[in-house]
């Protein structure tokens, strides 16, 4: 249990606050936020111990807060400690509600960010010890930042703000073309690379692979075969070589060879065509079965 922290009336609100929709944070789906604006009723834990002086304080602080949307969640920092013996932080602030029904938090993680925005401290917090909060409600409560969850040398006094930590939305995997591509193929069948890339099931988080789009064996030995290069992590990535191995139907090596591109980058979370020309010494089968086939870096065989 966190017992909240006794303030005198001449104390100020030291923290910025933070909203965010309370689908974002309950994983629930309601009818947005709307523009219906609520005021918070303050609302203390049955079983915090407040004199009335502080109870004056908080309730003063909390007629100050600004209204919030419908179905919002906010986080209004208060007071923020740094315990210079044990490297802790203990943040108050108000946990706030304009749901029109009561709501009881679960496991949430939180952030401590400076003035710019930058991280601070994360921490995950069981919120359900808050208790039920009451609909269009604003709760104060104190959370402790242990040392080990503190990331930043500098711990500001003012500006700072507690936010909750929101999964990034899920952004569909995309076709990405390199500006020649872009120039030298037809719009309809940009197209249809695209819907093919959507249609297909993306690479798995943080992989990156290849898949094999077509082939073509040329009069002169060499084999022309077009990829796509599929960044399935959330950073982009600079490709300057790249070993190749084209594998038939078989199970036989067709073609071996490395490939200096240039570098050749594929943004975050996207897949980019390209085609490599493996000269005719690069060739090991000529007769090779691509009714099926795939391609890979040598590591990955």
């Amino acid at each position: 249990m966190s017992w909240l922290k006794k303030f005198t009336r001449d104390k100020k609100k030291q923290g910025k606050d933070h909203a965010v929709s309370s689908d974002e944070v309950l994983g629930t789906s309601s009818d947005g936020s709307g523009e219906e604006q609520i005021k918070t009723r303050l609302s203390i834990h049955p079983q915090a111990q407040v004199n009335d002086e502080s109870k004056y304080f908080y309730q003063f602080l909390n007629n100050e807060l600004p209204d919030l949307k419908r179905n919002q969640l906010s986080l209004s920092g208060i007071d923020l400690e740094h315990h210079e013996k044990t490297g802790m932080v203990s943040v108050t602030a108000f946990v706030r509600t304009s749901l029109e029904k009561p709501v009881t938090l679960g496991k949430t993680t939180l952030l401590l960010l400076n003035p710019e925005g930058e991280r601070i401290a994360r921490k995950e917090f069981d919120l359900a010890e808050l208790g039920e909060l009451p609909a269009e409600s604003s709760r104060p409560w104190q959370f402790d930042f242990e040392k080990k969850t503190i990331e930043a040398k500098e711990i500001p006094s003012e500006d700072w703000q507690l936010a909750f930590e929101l999964k990034p939305k899920e952004v569909p995997h995309r076709l990405e073309l390199d500006e020649n591509w872009e120039k030298s193929l037809a719009v309809e069948e940009q197209e249809k690379l695209s819907a093919f890339v959507q249609n297909t099931e993306p690479p798995k988080p943080g992989e990156v692979n290849f898949l094999g789009l077509q082939q073509a064996m040329k009069q002169d030995g060499s084999l022309h075969v077009t990829l796509l290069i599929r960044n399935g992590s959330q950073k982009n990535i600079s490709l300057e070589q790249l070993p190749l191995v084209i594998e038939d139907a078989k199970g036989d090596v067709v073609a071996k060879g490395g490939f200096k591109l240039g570098p050749l980058s594929v943004s975050s979370n996207t897949s980019k065509p390209w085609t490599f020309i493996f000269p005719k010494e690069m060739v090991q089968k000529t007769d090779a079965d691509f009714s099926r086939w795939k391609a890979y870096p040598p590591q990955q065989a």
